[in-house]
């Protein structure tokens, strides 16, 4: 199978190579520009075939993530050069079935070849290039260019001790994927600066091993709130994306994950809560274990965590997939005001413009990023702070949020 996808590959790099070996005429020019595109083929194609023969994991994350955008730009890139070759194909094919009809034409036509289009060649490799800058730019810039985001949330039902309420979140941390310590620790800055009353983390604080997070623990470890911290697991968190030795393999680094929630002084709740006491009110944080719609692991369950919460006048939840809301909360959990979740990324990739929104995650996700109300209940779905896979972000820059709960 990999070696027929190789195939396909090399037949459409030899098609797009139409387009690059008509931009020069000057000889050396020429060579020069063949070369250059034949070793990058060549290189995208060991890279793929590290991926299906070899043992790319011996690479780390950051190196083996860098080599799967390369492979995808490489090959986004040529399909769309593909679309302009191939109009500048149909083009060429309908002059010459035009002149099929000519009769006094057929005699010369017969050893007549027509021109490809200069334009049309041109405005190929031109388009080629906007995945390859784009990604590129999506690496360097967007991965760590965080940004704040402010939301209200009007609570009617919210007692006036926890009234203007600052709820900072962050999500989706995966730290094995980071490449810039520096970067990283900017972005931490930035949440600690806005001095949140109460922060949540609603989970994948790895990719899959514990020891990912190892020389981020002090950094992320500074996280602090008056009213505290209080984080969740992600689906990421349960390491079940990897292979294991063993089952007690797999349990021992999800309880060094747990332990490193601990050791960085977040309060992690699995399937439980917390009351927090203000001014003879009570609000009660609500975390519930990963659980997700479909495919996605279901370690969650709500009925444990919510028990004893009828107290609290105000009910937050903390729960990694939105897709939980629609699930379970909405339609069993009334009482419950606003929950925070995560795991979508924006996709890493998308346009917000003013009221604007688009993704393909609006694909996969009825709710993927920001605020969504219905009746008296309330989701919000962070961003994320990290990326996976893809080694950056595009349109969709790594989240901080603020919200502020007011009665109303």
């Amino acid at each position: 199978m990999v070696f027929v996808i190789c195939l396909v590959l090399i037949v459409l790099d030899v098609y797009v190579y139409q387009a690059v070996s008509f931009f020069s005429n000057e000889r050396p020019l020429k060579i020069y520009l063949r070369g250059i595109y034949w070793l990058f083929t060549l290189i995208t194609l060991s890279v793929i075939l590290i991926f299906a023969f070899g043992s790319p994991e011996k690479y780390g994350p950051t190196v083996r993530s860098l080599m799967i955008v390369y492979i995808f730009a490489n090959y986004a890139s040529k399909l769309v050069a593909v679309l302009f070759v191939l109009i500048d194909d149909i083009i060429r094919i309908g002059k010459r079935t035009k002149n099929l009809f000519k009769r006094k034409e057929q005699k010369t036509i017969s050893g007549e070849s027509i021109s490809r289009s200069d334009f049309l060649m041109r405005t190929a490799l031109i388009g080629a290039s906007v995945p390859l800058v784009t990604m590129g730019y999506g690496v360097v810039s967007g991965a760590h260019d965080y940004r704040v985001r402010y939301q209200k949330i009007v609570l009617p039902n919210l007692p006036s001790s926890f009234n203007g309420l600052r709820i900072g979140q962050i999500s989706d941390i995966h730290s094995g994927s980071f490449f810039n310590k520096t970067a990283v620790k900017g972005g931490v800055e930035m949440l600690i600066n806005e001095k949140p009353d109460i922060i949540f983390f609603t989970g994948d604080l790895v990719n899959n091993e514990a020891g990912e997070v190892k020389d981020y623990i002090s950094m992320f470890g500074k996280i602090t709130a008056p009213l505290g911290m209080y984080s969740v697991l992600g689906n990421h968190d349960y390491g079940d994306y990897m292979e294991w030795q063993s089952s007690t393999a797999k349990q021992k680094n999800l309880e060094a994950i747990i332990e490193a929630h601990k050791i960085m002084g977040w309060d992690i709740l699995m399937n439980e809560h917390r009351i927090i006491k203000q001014g003879g009110d009570k609000l009660a944080i609500i975390g519930n274990e990963n659980w997700g719609a479909g495919r996605f692991a279901k370690y969650g369950n709500i009925e444990i965590a919510h028990q004893g919460t009828d107290e609290a006048a105000v009910k937050l939840l903390l729960s990694h997939d939105p897709s939980h809301w629609d699930a379970q909360i909405r339609p069993n959990f009334p009482d419950i005001d606003v929950m925070f979740a995560g795991h979508t990324h924006g996709f890493q990739f998308g346009v917000e413009v003013g009221g604007f929104q688009w993704s393909p995650s609006q694909y996969a996700y009825k709710q993927w990023a920001g605020l969504y109300t219905e009746e008296n209940q309330h989701l919000y779905v962070n961003r994320g702070f990290g990326y996976l896979g893809y080694p950056g972000r595009i349109g969709m820059p790594p989240e901080l949020t603020i919200v502020e709960l007011v009665n109303g």
